[in-house]
Parts: structure tokens; sequence; C-alpha cells
């Protein structure tokens, strides 16, 4: 027999090197809008089970058909728990996004919840990930390599304590979540506000101190906005979301149809 093998992490390469990756938000569970990223030139998406309702059957026939589509699939968890993180990894995601990322202490469970004793406290299923069984020799090596864990820095806590976030070996990157950073600052959306961006300028001074990528989930699907967080140094960048790419659109260009009138 043929052993299992799976394919290195780009994705984590390219963390470690800084390099620019940029990848998108999946709310809508439907096999058509992965294939439309797909073939837009994506290099990840995030499966949201944070915020969309999106169960995990649903999650894990969409890891396998990002994946079939040449992308790397991410899943933001809906929290920071050993279960819902070792069910979307067994499924076969190449990694997670942890939300609302606070301290050490959080982003160390992160990472135990993701790896296999002695590194961390996850517990064995065969599945997906481990080729049913028959891979599982496969999947434990290539787990310890390639699987990418990113925090996300979304509560001014977490700026405060970014130094010592950034210090937890296995967590591979950090991402801005902008509605819930300035939310949790008291002004929800607000993330234009002077003390917000200030918070942000300390995540920026932080992070390059630490030597660790820049992430940011841009709002915006007009490419301006993503185009301005690359020329500030962010190179992990989640470039808007699948409903904003067809409201937005959509909406601009009835709106020119409609003034002809």
């Amino acid at each position: 027999m043929i052993p299992f093998t799976h394919k290195p992490s780009r994705l984590k390469v390219s963390l470690q090197k800084k390099e620019l990756t940029i990848g998108t938000w999946l709310t809508i569970p439907h096999r058509s809008v992965v294939e439309i990223f797909g073939k837009s030139g994506f290099d990840w998406v995030v499966i949201d089970l944070e915020h969309a309702p999106i169960d995990i059957e649903q999650t894990a026939d969409l890891i396998a058909h990002i994946q079939g589509n040449g992308m790397q699939a991410l899943v933001r968890v809906c929290k920071n728990e050993e279960v819902i993180i070792k069910r979307v990894l067994d499924a076969g995601a190449d990694g997670i996004v942890v939300p609302m990322i606070k301290n050490k202490e959080e982003a160390k469970n992160a990472v135990a919840h993701s790896y296999y004793p002695p590194r961390g406290n996850r517990g064995v299923g065969l599945n997906r990930a481990q080729h049913y069984g028959e891979g599982f020799e496969s999947y434990k090596k290539w787990l310890n390599d390639n699987v990418v864990i990113i925090a996300q820095i979304e509560h001014i806590d977490a700026i405060e304590n970014l130094d010592e976030i950034l210090s937890v070996e296995g967590i591979d990157g950090t991402i801005i979540g902008p509605y819930d950073l300035s939310s949790s600052m008291g002004f929800p959306g607000d993330y234009n506000r002077p003390d917000v961006k200030d918070a942000l300028q300390s995540y920026i001074t932080k992070g390059n101190k630490a030597n660790k990528p820049l992430g940011y989930h841009v709002i915006e699907s007009d490419s301006l906005f993503s185009i301005e967080k690359i020329q500030q140094g962010y190179s992990l960048i989640a470039f808007s979301i699948d409903f904003f790419f067809l409201g937005d659109r959509a909406k601009s260009e009835l709106k020119k149809i409609k003034e002809l009138k």
C-alpha cells in the first residue's frame, strides 16, 4: 500500500517569511461561492463559524471544496474551546483563526487544543484529516510542521498584552478584527477614531518589534483599503467578506442604471 502523505502548508511558510498572502471570509456556505473565490485567485479562505449560520457538516464539505479549488482552508472557530478546534482540524482544515484572544494564557490554550500530546492536549480522532485512520502517522508529522494557528486581536486588552501573546510558541500570526477592537473601546464599528488608530499603531509597532507578520481583516470590498494596509506593512490580508463583494457591486452597478432615469 502506498502511504498517505499530507502536503506542506504554503501559508505557514509565507507567515514565517512575512510574505503577502490574500484571503477572504466565507459566510455563505455554498460551493459556488468557494469556486468563485478560487477562480478569483485568493490564497486562502476563512470559514466563519463564529457569526455565520454554518454547521460542522457544512464546514467539512467546505474545507474539502476550498482545498480542491487550490486554496487553503482556515476556520474561524466559534470560541477558544478544545472540542470545536479538534473537530474542524479533524475535518481537514489547514488551520484555525481563534477569536478574542486577549492574553498569553488564552493563546497557549489555543495552541494546546490544536496539537497532540506532549505538545498539546488534543484528543486523537480518525477522520478526513487522518485519511480515516490510514494516514494518521503522516498527519501527525504534518500537524507539527504545518498547522496554522492565527490569534484574532480584537480587544484593547489584546493590544496591551500583545508582546506576551506573540511570545507563545505555536501562534503563527495574528489578525486584527477592527469592529470588535473598536467595540471593546466603547465605539462599535468606529475604527477610524484617533484612539482606535493609536491602538492599531501599537499593534504594528509591537508586531514589528517581535518580527511577526501583521494581519488585518479589511471589511471594505474596495481594493484601495487593502492596498493601504499592505503599504502599512500588513502581510496577512483578509480581503472583505462574500456578502460585501456581492452586495457592494450589485448596489454600485444598479445605482448607475437607476441614475439614467
